[in-house]
């Protein structure tokens, strides 16, 4: 059988790589990858431990430089994979950045630090998304799936991690700020429901995918992440895995993590 076409954005590192690296460990198919970066130096250093940590994949996968920032960027991608390529089988919209430890640090404005996570996590998305529905509206089992981050509103409201309780008083003092990413991430939770709404009678099949709180390269803090007991990036990305492959097709339209549902 011919190998289903996959496009994982945001795939030179994190939850990113480890997904591509899961999908060419796949038993049950035989894959051909775009890895999406918006780097071509980092891209190739991620293509070439790909090869190093999974010599004997039947499965394929090429570098396909992407800045979700730029849409000559984007229409550039889409003109590369059409022009190989009569259709995409999956669209993993894993790509995401936080400016939170930016604002910390005094690198960008309060303004900057929504508006930047803002233009990659929700505009950028959305554009690359709609850019490339007309391959994905080609494959005979599409599958668009969109990462969440911590972006459950309701479980958020019952326990606000990793935030802890603070004192009075003005300024406030946050260790590990998060909100700007939060904020667009729990945005992208909306988009995700309005594309399984107006893809539903081309039976695309749509998720959001919450990985859980793991160790990335993300907004520069991954000591931090780990100190506070992230998990390591490859439990998510065979979560997504999964999702991509089947498991999780009970689910289409939800926000779903690795043993259920989240809580909106």
């Amino acid at each position: 059988m011919a190998s289903k076409i996959v496009l994982v954005t945001g795939a030179n590192n994190g939850i990113g790589y480890e997904t591509v690296k899961a999908l060419l460990q796949s038993t049950k198919a035989t894959y051909h990858i775009f890895l999406g970066s918006r780097s071509i130096e980092k891209g190739n250093k991620a293509l070439e431990a790909l090869k190093a940590e999974v010599p004997d994949t039947k499965s394929s996968v090429e570098l396909l430089q992407l800045d979700l920032t730029d849409d000559v960027f984007i229409e550039s991608a889409y003109d590369t994979v059409r022009n190989k390529h009569d259709h995409i089988d999956t669209l993993v919209n894993n790509a995401g950045a936080s400016f939170d430890g930016e604002l910390q640090a005094g690198r960008v404005s309060l303004r900057e630090c929504f508006t930047k996570a803002y233009d990659v996590n929700l505009a950028g998305t959305h554009v690359l998304t709609y850019t490339f529905m007309p391959l994905l509206l080609k494959s005979a089992d599409p599958r668009l799936v969109f990462v969440a981050g911590l972006s459950h509103i309701t479980q958020a409201a019952k326990s606000y991690f990793p935030t802890p309780p603070l004192p009075a008083g003005w300024p406030k003092k946050v260790d590990f700020e998060t909100i700007g990413y939060r904020c667009s991430k729990t945005a992208l939770n909306m988009l995700m429901l309005d594309w399984n709404h107006k893809l539903k009678a081309d039976r695309v099949k749509v998720w959001g995918a919450e990985p859980g709180f793991l160790v990335t390269g993300l907004g520069g803090v991954t000591e931090k992440v780990r100190e506070m007991g992230g998990g390591h990036p490859s439990i998510g990305g065979v979560f997504i895995k999964d999702v991509v492959e089947g498991v999780r097709d009970s689910d289409v339209g939800k926000l779903v993590q690795k043993n259920g549902l989240s809580a909106w």
